[in-house]
């Protein structure tokens, strides 16, 4: 198995994630508004279950929007981590290079 991977492939993720994540907690209020109507025809457990998700929508946007904000932050993290690699591998290769006697390896008859 091959694994490659551009160099702007986790910032652009880490970007888009970025974007999701201020977007999240907005979309279960929307989801909460937008039930509205069906409100007053609920009774039992639907009603209950549902005035329990309305009482926790702001705690449920919340904790949404920190969860998938650590995601984030674990893609960034991960990204410095690659382009720090990416950086020492390159500078180890040159080092390796540099030091390495290439007329040597040269075939003279």
């Amino acid at each position: 198995m091959r694994f490659d991977m551009g160099d702007t492939t986790l910032t652009t993720l880490a970007r888009k994630t970025s974007g999701a994540t201020q977007s999240l907690g907005g979309l279960v209020r929307q989801l909460v508004l937008a039930a509205q109507p069906l409100e007053g025809r609920m009774n039992g457990a639907g009603r209950r279950a549902f005035d329990a998700f309305k009482a926790r929508t702001d705690e449920i946007a919340a904790d949404l929007d920190r969860g998938l904000g650590s995601v984030n932050e674990g893609q960034v993290l991960l990204d410095h981590a690659f382009r720090d690699g990416d950086d020492t591998m390159a500078a180890t290769a040159t080092r390796a290079m540099t030091a390495a006697n290439f007329d040597a390896a040269r075939f003279r008859g």
